[in-house]
């Protein structure tokens, strides 16, 4: 199945029910800064088009709440945003990099990660 296009505030209400499930939607908006907290019936209407999407669904109904959750995995949405963000650069990955590491947003650690990543990909294609 294809993932949905998300938008900034889309990701934001997911994000929130990534990190605290299933939700409802009063609490999504108390998730937000109180500074810049959307409008109660903005996240509403958000999460309905989310439904919609089926990037979210109701999981129950309490009074006269429902209850959503998240119906697509952030690894997944993160792995399709990656992957658009490379289309940008032609599939190159250099460019990327080297900015990561000009800007110092890309650690030895990261690196060292990187590397165990690959050795195990390595390991299992060598197995095949």
């Amino acid at each position: 199945m294809a993932l949905p296009k998300l938008s900034k505030l889309d990701l934001q209400i997911m994000q929130a029910l990534w990190t605290r499930g299933a939700l409802c939607i009063r609490e999504i908006q108390e998730t937000f800064p109180e500074r810049n907290r959307p409008a109660y019936t903005t996240v509403q209407t958000i999460v309905y088009r989310l439904e919609a999407k089926k990037a979210v669904r109701r999981v129950k109904k309490i009074s006269n709440a429902h209850i959503f959750e998240a119906a697509i995995s952030r690894q997944a949405v993160q792995g399709w945003l990656i992957d658009d963000f490379l289309g940008l650069f032609g599939g190159q990955t250099q460019p990327i990099v080297a900015h990561l590491i000009e800007c110092g947003k890309l650690t030895l650690e990261d690196v060292q990660k990187a590397e165990k990543t690959l050795r195990k990909m390595a390991r299992k294609e060598s197995a095949s």
